[in-house]
């Protein structure tokens, strides 16, 4: 069984679904959690569900693909458990719609989301990581529509394909710090 016993970790997009369940399972196994999403009374309800059991656990609201609001995320979550360990990009948006057709805005949001709240927290843990000397880990949420066709899901795909090329890069440029991506 693997233990995060005096771990601390942030996972984006963890107000429910797949994010909550990582926050859950975390915390389950003795890591100490900040919870975040977009919405705040999702973000509420997670944490209060997670602290329940007795977890160590801070939600925070907010949008994970704004720089500002993550170079923040992180600080508080230094501030709340002292340190950071664990970095998990899981915010992610899906926007169907016909490649043909497909609005430039709904392009934008999604690139924005999925790539940029990615590279940004990536970004800001490892600054934390590098300051602290202990190493740590970042994770990325990718799917099969990075690397296979789906209907309707071209934007969504690439935006997939380009978090886990982003992966590929950061093992390369953060593995002397002990950072594991």
């Amino acid at each position: 069984m693997v233990s995060f016993k005096d771990q601390v970790a942030v996972v984006t997009g963890a107000g429910q679904g797949i994010g909550f369940e990582i926050a859950k399972q975390l915390t389950e196994h003795g890591a100490s959690v900040v919870v975040n999403d977009i919405q705040k009374s999702l973000c509420d309800e997670a944490a209060s569900a997670l602290s329940k059991s007795g977890a160590r656990v801070v939600g925070i609201s907010g949008d994970a693909s704004a720089p500002e609001f993550v170079a923040a995320l992180v600080e508080a979550t230094v501030s709340s458990f002292g340190k950071l360990d664990i970095a998990i990009a899981n915010a992610g948006i899906t926007l169907f719609g016909d490649f043909l057709s497909y609005p430039h805005e709904d392009f934008l949001e999604v690139m924005k989301v999925n790539q940029g709240g990615s590279f940004l927290l990536a970004q800001a843990a490892a600054r934390q990581m590098i300051r602290q000397g202990s190493g740590g880990s970042i994770l990325f949420m990718s799917s099969v529509t990075g690397h296979q066709a789906y209907k309707d899901l071209a934007a969504y795909g690439m935006s997939k394909a380009g978090i886990e090329t982003l992966a590929k890069h950061l093992g390369v440029e953060l593995s002397r710090y002990g950072i594991n991506v």
